[in-house]
């Protein structure tokens, strides 16, 4: 957002510099961005005054060149060398100074210096306009009519001060200053100076009209507040240049009197207008409703736009839309050069209606920017008599009718209870009331009722337990006095409209903060606290991002897919509507619900990398799933999926390719596990209606992920060329168990031992029944149990396979003898041997 300082300075006087202007609206919640130095007129006349020409001789070596002396407010008059014809003793000139920079119209920029010209000294020169890009003209020097004294700055005679530009960041949360007029109400509480609006003193209507224009609220939930005035006898022609100069400044470009008198009261209050034909108004009726279903409208760009029944228009009297309501105008309705008579519109409209038809018509304009967000309800009669009164000065318009404006239900202030104590304690430092109330009454926060309330006040337990630092006021002691001097403890508050975002007691203080100033809270030598803090719940983003980055780590690419995707993915005969979550609106058949597993989107964009020859995937992706539950309502599902297809790697001369493999994939998962704290989770066979064989992985004896080979039905449903292993964790129930385990424990001083051991079992036989029975059987020494090696062949015996597993074991306490370790693999093997019929081969 732009700001003009000179503009600015029309309602808040101020001779502060930009820079320290900038710096305290930065501090109170403004961020400036950069301030941009705008001149009239190039170099802004920098070096050039007023001067009289005392003497004037011709040049004895030029016969086209005059000796002059001009006095230029100095002490000692400048000998100035001269070519102009009409150069004369006595009149008063502009003079530019040695070092002046000066811009020619049409010229390239060049600088003054002390010369000799023809052998005669020259100390500066007498101008002409077109010399210091004033015009055109190079017939003669300027001669001025002026009593201003010499020396004068040029810039001062020809009104030409520079200006300065901010560039303001502005939140979503501060509507309240998207104008000039809100970022003077700013200054006000920050400069402690009183600023002013616009004088609409001026303005007249007559008490009764032949012809008005009659407005009809259909929807006052949508529009609460809409005002109207008719003007006739417009002249719509090219704005002035003053007009001009202001919208330029802010980077808006003018287009004629009337368009350019609505963007100069928007930005200058805030308060978007609306200027209409009032010949195109079918009955002089103006009608705020909704829109027809399908109704089509052609916006003032020549687009053609179908409307919903959840757009707000103005409409005329045959319902015919004039207008999205905040956004944008029609094509047929706005003003133009034949236009005489305007209906100028002054409204408010709800924020959510104007923001959900500017994103649905992907229209954003400087009006819906601001209704979006919230404009002030108290501002629309005055925004309307002020443009009023500038079309009567531009445009030659004279008011027609009397104000029209519909208001059935006025917006009230906001009231918001403030505990005093409740300051200090989210400041962190105690402000005298006094001071509070100040900054209340410069940001037009009313004091309604003052309680004494020892309760909800400074008395407050909880608050006043905090001992006293020395050489600062304590709860305890602010208290007392408060209590002492009978001051109120508690204040109730009338917020105004225009600050849409202060609804709540911290709000205020946010704001009294603001203007108290973030660098007056003063850092105490000794920070304490009378509790020690909980250990913190984990981050879910953070974890989030430190388990991408294990991927990424590995080779994985994260990609993000579409949660809209097509049904016809999960229809089948059986179920053909199996709890789908369709969406009332879409734009496509292709895009009508919402996914209830990641699976197919991510097909997708393997389908797409495969038809492009990129065949070797990894990848990854966190998203949400959807359901709709049996007896109503909807489930949403947080989920972690993994994608393997192609080759595990390029072939080189050193190693061969390989096709990737079900066990690289739980390679994967496994490590996300145990990177979550769950490094040896339990399996059972899969039960996923899109993958054909795998494993489903248990954490706390509840199934956490599911990974296997996806089915050649769903490959060619999704029309993918290639076998695709695929893995779906449940990322909400590993959260949710995560939490559990966050446990802290000493590092271990012991070392640990490993033991290894070959099985011969029935081929039915999984690992994990073999993991499961070693955790029964060695609960405090045995700390992990893996498989490093699997073996099936004749001479193991039909129906056999064997598995060579490795066993660590450690105690936290002392260093392991061979005699515990013995033991302890003796009763693995007796177990190994009794549960699983399993063979040791020695």
């Amino acid at each position: 957002m732009k700001i003009s300082y000179d503009w600015l300075r029309t309602l808040i006087p101020t001779d502060k510099p930009a820079a320290e202007i900038g710096a305290l609206l930065t501090g109170s919640g403004l961020e400036v961005e950069s301030i941009e130095e705008l001149e009239s007129v190039p170099g802004g006349l920098r070096g050039l005054v007023l001067g009289t020409v005392l003497t004037r001789e011709k040049h004895p070596d030029a016969d086209k060149l005059s000796l002059t002396t001009v006095d230029v407010g100095d002490a000692t008059p400048r000998q100035i060398v001269c070519g102009a014809p009409n150069v004369a003793a006595g009149q008063r000139v502009v003079v530019a100074l040695e070092g002046a920079m000066l811009y020619p119209t049409g010229g390239e920029p060049f600088k003054i210096k002390k010369s000799k010209i023809r052998g005669a000294a020259s100390e500066g020169m007498i101008c002409a306009e077109d010399e210091i890009g004033l015009g055109q003209s190079h017939a003669g020097i300027m001669v001025l009519d002026t009593d201003l004294p010499n020396g004068t700055p040029a810039a001062d005679y020809f009104g030409l001060g520079s200006d300065a530009v901010f560039e303001i960041g502005l939140t979503p949360n501060r509507a309240d200053a998207a104008s000039h007029y809100g970022v003077a109400r700013e200054l006000r509480a920050l400069l402690r100076q009183p600023c002013h609006l616009p004088d609409v003193s001026g303005f007249r209507a007559p008490a009764e009209a032949t012809v008005n224009v009659k407005v009809t609220l259909e929807d006052p939930a949508a529009a609460p507040r809409y005002a109207g005035l008719l003007l006739e006898n417009v002249r719509v022609a090219p704005s002035p240049e003053w007009l001009q100069r202001r919208l330029r400044s802010i980077g808006l470009a003018p287009i004629n009197n009337v368009v350019d008198v609505t963007n100069f009261v928007l930005h200058e209050l805030g308060q978007p207008l609306h200027a209409f034909d009032a010949d195109q108004l079918a009955g002089h009726h103006i009608r705020v409703k909704r829109a027809e279903i399908g109704e089509k409208f052609i916006t003032l760009d020549g687009v053609e736009r179908t409307l919903r029944a959840d757009d707000l228009v103005i409409a005329d009297g045959s319902g015919q839309p004039l207008a999205l309501a905040g956004v944008f105008g029609g094509q047929t309705s706005g003003v133009s050069d034949q236009t005489t008579r305007v209906f100028l519109e002054s409204a408010y409209f709800a924020p959510a209606v104007v923001r959900k038809t500017a994103q649905t018509h992907q229209l954003k304009t400087d009006a819906s920017f601001r209704f979006e967000r919230g404009t002030d309800p108290n501002m629309v009669p005055l925004a309307l008599k002020r443009a009023a009164l500038l079309l009567q000065e531009v445009a030659g318009a004279t008011v027609a009718a009397p104000v029209v404006d519909e208001y059935p239900e006025p917006i009230e202030p906001t009231l918001v209870r403030l505990r005093l104590s409740r300051v200090e304690k989210l400041v962190g430092q105690f402000i005298e009331p006094a001071r509070i109330r100040q900054i209340l009454t410069d940001l037009d926060i009313l004091i309604t009722e003052e309680i004494m309330n020892s309760e909800s006040g400074i008395l407050n337990s909880e608050e006043t337990t905090q001992p006293a630092e020395e050489g600062a006021n304590s709860v305890i002691q602010n208290s007392e006095s408060l209590i002492q001097n009978s001051a109120p403890t508690e204040w109730v508050l009338a917020v105004p409209p225009h600050k849409v975002d202060v609804t709540r007691e911290a709000d205020v203080i946010e704001e009294i903060l603001r203007i108290y100033g973030y660098n007056n809270v003063a850092l105490r030598p000794h920070n304490s606290a009378s509790f020690l803090a909980r250990f913190p719940n984990p981050d879910p983003e953070i974890i989030r991002q430190n388990v991408a980055r294990l991927l990424s780590g590995q080779g994985f690419s994260e990609i993000i897919t579409n949660s809209i995707t097509n049904s016809r993915y999960f229809e089948t005969e059986d179920a053909p509507d199996a709890g789908l979550v369709h969406l009332l609106n879409f734009n496509s058949a292709e895009l009508n619900v919402l996914r209830p597993s990641l699976l197919p989107s991510g097909l997708e964009v393997v389908r797409h990398n495969v038809n492009r020859r990129q065949r070797d995937l990894k990848l990854y992706e966190f998203g949400k799933t959807y359901r709709q539950l049996p007896g109503g309502g909807h489930e949403e599902q947080n989920q972690l999926v993994i994608y393997l297809t192609g080759n595990t790697a390029a072939e080189t001369w050193q190693q061969k390719s390989a096709k990737s493999s079900f066990h690289q994939l739980a390679g994967a998962v496994q490590q996300v596990l145990a990177a979550l704290g769950f490094p040896e989770p339990a399996s059972r066979p899969v039960e996923h209606p899109y993958l054909a064989g795998g494993l489903t992985l248990l954490a706390q004896n509840q199934p956490v992920a599911r990974l296997g080979a996806v089915s050649a039905a769903v490959l060619k449903r999704l029309d993918v060329s290639q076998p695709v292993w695929f893995a779906e964790l449940d990322w909400d129930g590993l959260m949710r168990k995560y939490k559990s385990r966050l446990v802290a424990q000493e590092l271990p001083k012991f070392p640990e031992v490993r033991r290894d051991l070959s099985l011969v079992v029935d081929r039915t036989v999984t690992f994990d029944q073999l993991r499961q029975i070693a955790r029964r059987a060695e609960k405090k020494l045995l700390r992990q149990v893996n498989v490093f090696d699997v073996y099936e062949g004749d001479n193991l015996g039909a129906g056999k396979k064997s598995y060579s597993v490795s066993f660590l074991l450690q105690d936290a306490t002392q260093t392991l003898t061979d005699q515990a370790i013995d033991q302890v693999m003796n009763r693995l093997i007796q177990q190994f041997e009794q549960q699983a019929g399993a063979v040791i081969r020695r």
